[in-house]
């Protein structure tokens, strides 16, 4: 399985919020997107499921352009777990995993027994399958995250987009949620792309990095390769330190002070 990203340029009217991103993902692989705050990572995400529509470039799953697939379509292959994914109506874990379905029901229809089975395999793969009569609202927010990631799952995607899927979460359940992300990736064999502003999370979990800075790939790569102190002083105008953990070899960012000026 092959993501392919061909230039592609979006603009909110006057804003260039993307300009000529080209780059390749493939299946068993976590793809890292990294960059400061308004460097286009959420807009690219929209732009791969077609949320939004990109004024140039294509996007390509195994070579079939996006832009000749219906909705349906495209949410078969590809699921999203959004930043602000909260769901307030006290739906249950199952009812709310079912939603996932969706592509592949028809209007008039029910679940039927398959829809069951891919959901329930879908809740036993994120560990929430004990949560699946208790509603939504009463989890916790890493209980909350593992259940929308199972959403996303029952729609049998080949692509996996997630966009800061552990943004308000506590270290605990970030670690847990990415860890969750790194085995459904592997044993699955998913194209998997989050966002992430926690640079040392995007080290440790990630195959490779995306750096955007001002919508267009600054540096794409491994961590090693991207997350040099002469990329982060550029891109986030921060002074880092970057070194490995002693005992784990793990690439570790320290920052040490603000950059004041502009951008070269």
């Amino acid at each position: 399985m092959q993501l392919r990203i061909k230039g592609i340029s979006f603009r909110y009217d006057s804003i260039q919020a993307l300009e000529d991103v080209t780059f390749t993902a493939v299946g068993g692989e976590i793809l890292g997107i990294i960059g400061p705050n308004g460097s286009g990572k959420t807009t690219l995400l929209r732009c791969i499921n077609r949320t939004l529509e990109p004024q140039v470039g294509v996007v390509l799953i195994d070579d079939r352009d996006v832009t000749h697939l219906s909705r349906r379509e495209i949410a078969q292959q590809m699921g999203l777990v959004p930043q602000d994914a909260a769901i307030t109506f006290p739906f249950t874990v199952l009812e709310a995993v079912l939603m996932g379905r969706h592509p592949y029901r028809s209007i008039l229809g029910g679940e039927t027994p398959r829809d069951l089975e891919i959901v329930n395999e879908a809740l036993r793969l994120t560990n929430t399958l004990h949560l699946a009569s208790r509603p939504i609202t009463g989890l916790s927010g890493g209980e909350q995250q593992r259940v929308i990631i199972a959403r996303a799952l029952a729609q049998e995607p080949d692509v996996l987009l997630l966009d800061e899927p552990t943004s308000h979460l506590d270290i605990n359940h970030q670690l847990e949620i990415l860890e969750l992300v790194r085995r459904l990736t592997e044993e699955r064999g998913l194209v998997t792309l989050l966002t992430s502003h926690d640079l040392n999370l995007a080290a440790r979990y990630c195959d490779r990095l995306l750096m955007l800075e001002r919508g267009r790939v600054y540096a794409l790569g491994t961590p090693e390769e991207v997350l040099t102190p002469a990329n982060i002083r550029q891109v986030y105008r921060v002074e880092v330190e970057v070194t490995r953990h002693r005992s784990t070899g793990i690439l570790q960012v320290l920052p040490l002070s603000s950059i004041e000026g502009d951008r070269v």
